[in-house]
């Protein structure tokens, strides 16, 4: 036998990706956020752009407050939170500097407004045992602001964007107790299919049919079930992501012929149409 016999090798089946098209289409840009001392009063910056807030808490305790709700949270802990809902933080000195890690995640992409409905609250992800990658990027996050080194900028820079995707792989792993909504619906392998089909190609004329072959399930099993865990049918949830596109591609000064053409329409009369339906919702 040669040294090199391809028989002996196996080809393993391509394991379907549930994050890929997620990230394309949020296009995050995770940076490190300046916190100084006092209360955090966050989300009360209405030009600040779409995006998450994460603060890492390494030791200790803090306090978040909400609306008339409070949560004491436990160190260690990756709270996420929207940038453009408010909350308070409970005082931060001096000293918490050293136990407080906060980035800011900027959604750059059109899929930002679907993915960002899933953080109407406040969430909390304890670190005690958790998704690798979340771990790692703590970790590499602590001892670089511990002891900066050469390339400590594009170390920090590479360390957010592992953070982000260790979040996405938890909230995948770990959706909520509601068992509703995006991640639930990427939690389930066969509603998974048909979502990161729809991500990757939001342009191609989906029906039915061909959503239930991606996710191999009945067309009625299909309908049902996707209703059931995301809470609105299969075909809004398209319209909602060609919408998302098509707005992304207009505030970019793109044409209403290029945001058609990029989200799946017609023409730039069925774009407009179905522009005007939504705002009539």
């Amino acid at each position: 036998m040669s040294a090199f016999d391809c028989n002996s090798y196996k080809i393993m089946p391509q394991r379907l990706d549930r994050l890929a098209a997620l990230l394309d289409g949020l296009a995050p840009e995770v940076t490190l956020a300046e916190i100084g001392p006092g209360p955090v009063d966050h989300g009360n910056d209405p030009s600040r752009p779409p995006g998450l807030l994460l603060v890492l808490l390494c030791a200790g305790s803090l306090t978040l407050r909400r609306a008339d709700a409070a949560a004491q949270v436990r160190a260690p802990a990756l709270l996420v939170l929207r940038s453009d809902l408010p909350c308070v933080l409970a005082e931060i000195t001096e000293r918490d500097h050293e136990r407080v890690i906060s980035l800011r995640a900027r959604l750059t992409g059109p899929g930002s407004p679907l993915f960002l409905d899933e953080f109407s609250e406040p969430r909390i992800v304890s670190l005690d045992d958790d998704e690798p990658a979340l771990r790692l990027a703590v970790d590499m996050l602590k001892a670089e602001l511990d002891a900066p080194r050469c390339g400590h900028a594009a170390l920090l820079s590479r360390a957010g964007d592992i953070l982000f995707i260790g979040l996405l792989r938890h909230l995948v792993a770990n959706p909520g107790p509601h068992g509703s909504g995006l991640f639930s619906g990427l939690a389930d392998p066969r509603i998974a299919r048909a979502l990161v089909a729809m991500h990757q190609r939001p342009d191609l004329n989906w029906s039915l049919e061909r959503l239930s072959q991606e996710a191999g399930m009945s067309r009625t099993a299909f309908t049902s079930t996707f209703r059931e865990v995301m809470k609105r049918t299969p075909g809004k949830y398209l319209t909602a992501i060609r919408l998302s596109i098509a707005r992304r591609s207009v505030e970019l000064g793109k044409g209403l012929k290029e945001a058609a053409r990029a989200a799946g329409y017609r023409n730039p009369s069925a774009l407009s149409r179905a522009l005007a339906r939504a705002r009539q919702h």
